[in-house]
């Protein structure tokens, strides 16, 4: 129960009262405790940003109510919305998509994160408990923000894809990743994905899972399944509890490939980073790095390496899959502040170095502490 502490203090309580639905549910992403604590950082968690800190970063009821309007149902924007009301402001919350949940409604796609759903849940019931108003498929204008009377607007409207410069990335077998993750477009037999960071892996093991994988706890991996592919078995009939792993082969040959010349997956958290690189290997992921990449055409990808583009190779792949970084959204920022709109921008809209939903919850969580 320490993750689960960390997610939520008042878990017992919550749970106690017959009050689960209001649990801030742990993730098991690892990323601001076990990560924190093996980097000699202090421990705290990603959905959670007092854990560790509750002395520090205090939500008290506010002495002066405000009109605040939140752009982006994404996680900045929701733990921005739920603070600020539950502080006692009158918050607006608009989101131009069907749903809230921003970048976690792509992570809970993926392949052992279909617990991000359970953040989603959470965030549900917080804007119920807390008054947020929520106006979703509402794409929100700057003339709307600016005569709306809010007294502070912030400004969480996520990331885009980086659309890097490639001969051919306007054919029709190129995709980016939000596409293939949530089933717009489908993919054949072998695919070249671009870029190895946190998404490149996220979409690699999507690409390369065997089962069900639409986003929700029903679509996780059973018990049995697990214990097959990572070679556990039970002590009373196997001597240690270990075998051979035998994973489920991948119904798709895919490339990740990366610019960089530096090992692909370095950046990888340190605690669950070694099991993402095992996985692929598992899955017979062809893993390149140090690549030029020159174009798309009917035979595939061409690419080259190092400074002197050596070794030309073409892959031979049906599709290819960008995930080569991200770009803020901040249209609405400088009509904003040419109406003499007060406005600050949290999360990927503020900065979009990779996904970093522990930035992004903290900065909204700060945000509205102070507001």
């Amino acid at each position: 129960m320490a993750r689960p502490f960390l997610a939520d203090s008042d878990w017992v309580a919550k749970a106690a009262g017959n009050r689960a639905d209001e649990i801030n549910t742990c993730i098991a992403c690892n990323q601001a405790c076990l990560d924190h604590s093996f980097s000699r950082k202090m421990a705290s968690c990603l959905l959670n940003p007092r854990a560790g800190h509750e002395t520090e970063l205090t939500l008290s009821p506010t002495r002066t109510r405000k009109r605040i309007a939140v752009v982006g149902a994404g996680p900045a924007g929701l733990a921005a919305a739920t603070t600020a009301a539950s502080r006692g402001h009158s918050v607006d919350l608009f989101e131009a998509d069907s749903e809230i949940g921003g970048q976690f409604n792509l992570a809970r796609r993926i392949p052992g994160k279909e617990e991000f759903s359970e953040s989603i849940r959470y965030y549900v019931r917080q804007i119920e408990l807390t008054g947020v108003k929520l106006h979703l498929n509402h794409a929100v204008t700057a003339a709307e923000l600016a005569g709306g009377g809010y007294d502070e607007v912030l400004l969480a409207t996520g990331v885009i894809a980086r659309v890097p410069s490639i001969p051919g990335l306007d054919r029709p077998n190129v995709h980016n990743y939000a596409d293939v993750i949530t089933g717009r477009v489908q993919v054949g037999d072998r695919v070249a994905v671009i870029g190895a960071g946190g998404i490149g892996f996220d979409v690699s093991e999507f690409l390369t899972h065997p089962g069900p994988h639409g986003g929700g706890l029903a679509d996780m991996q059973d018990r049995d399944t697990w214990m097959h592919e990572w070679g556990v078995d039970d002590p009373e009939r196997v001597r240690g509890g270990i075998v051979a792993p035998q994973f489920e082969p991948s119904p798709r040959q895919v490339y990740l490939l990366q610019r960089k010349t530096s090992r692909i997956g370095a950046g990888l958290g340190k605690t669950s980073g070694w099991v993402h690189r095992a996985v692929l290997k598992a899955r017979a992921v062809e893993m390149i790095n140090g690549v030029n990449y020159e174009r798309i055409d009917d035979d595939g990808l061409h690419v080259s390496f190092g400074e002197k583009r050596s070794r030309p190779t073409v892959l031979a792949v049906d599709d290819v899959v960008i995930c080569a970084g991200q770009e803020s959204r901040r249209e609405l920022l400088d009509e904003l502040t040419a109406a003499g709109v007060s406005v600050q921008v949290i999360g990927g809209a503020d900065v979009a170095a990779e996904v970093d939903a522990k930035r992004a919850i903290n900065q909204g969580t700060r945000v509205a502490a102070a507001v």
